[in-house]
């Protein structure tokens, strides 16, 4: 495989890696969140849900060997209430939006349009859940966190 595609690779399963853990982060928001927000929380996960099976789907074309989510991640905080709620879905999607920038810039020509797009998809959930935006979609927030929001418990 040449260095380009091993590239790429890594990307997608840093993407893959990261919508496993937004899957599981959107179970804890919808449990959390207040009732007139649970429609928009269940639209993300499904989003997510979505995202991690074709990223799935990319990585095998790949020739590679999709990384299995974890079977619980460490939260970044303690969600205990609506407020922490709507915090870890700006987080989660704050930490998607950043891999898929990175994607974009490994990605050939057919996945980079696809990355692209989960980015701004990414990038508009943000905003809807912060109530406002920020200039660098996937580049500013990981400035500020330099952390995956989700990881994998041991």
């Amino acid at each position: 495989m040449s260095g380009t595609n091993d590239e790429e690779l890594r990307a997608l399963q840093a993407a893959l890696a990261a919508e496993h853990a937004a899957v599981y982060g959107y179970g804890v928001v919808g449990g959390r969140v207040r009732e007139g927000r649970r429609t928009e929380a269940r639209a993300a996960y499904d989003a997510h849900r979505a995202r991690r099976d074709a990223l799935v789907r990319a990585v095998r074309d790949l020739g590679g060997r999709p990384e299995a989510a974890a079977a619980a991640y460490a939260l970044p905080f303690p969600v205990a209430d609506p407020a922490a709620a709507v915090r870890l879905a700006v987080e989660l999607e704050d930490r998607v939006a950043g891999v898929y920038s990175d994607l974009v810039r490994a990605a050939g020509a057919g996945q980079r349009r696809t990355a692209a797009e989960a980015l701004r998809e990414a990038a508009v959930r943000a905003v809807r859940w912060r109530g406002e935006s920020v200039a660098f979609p996937g580049l500013a927030e990981r400035a500020d966190t330099g952390t995956p929001s989700v990881s994998p418990t041991a």
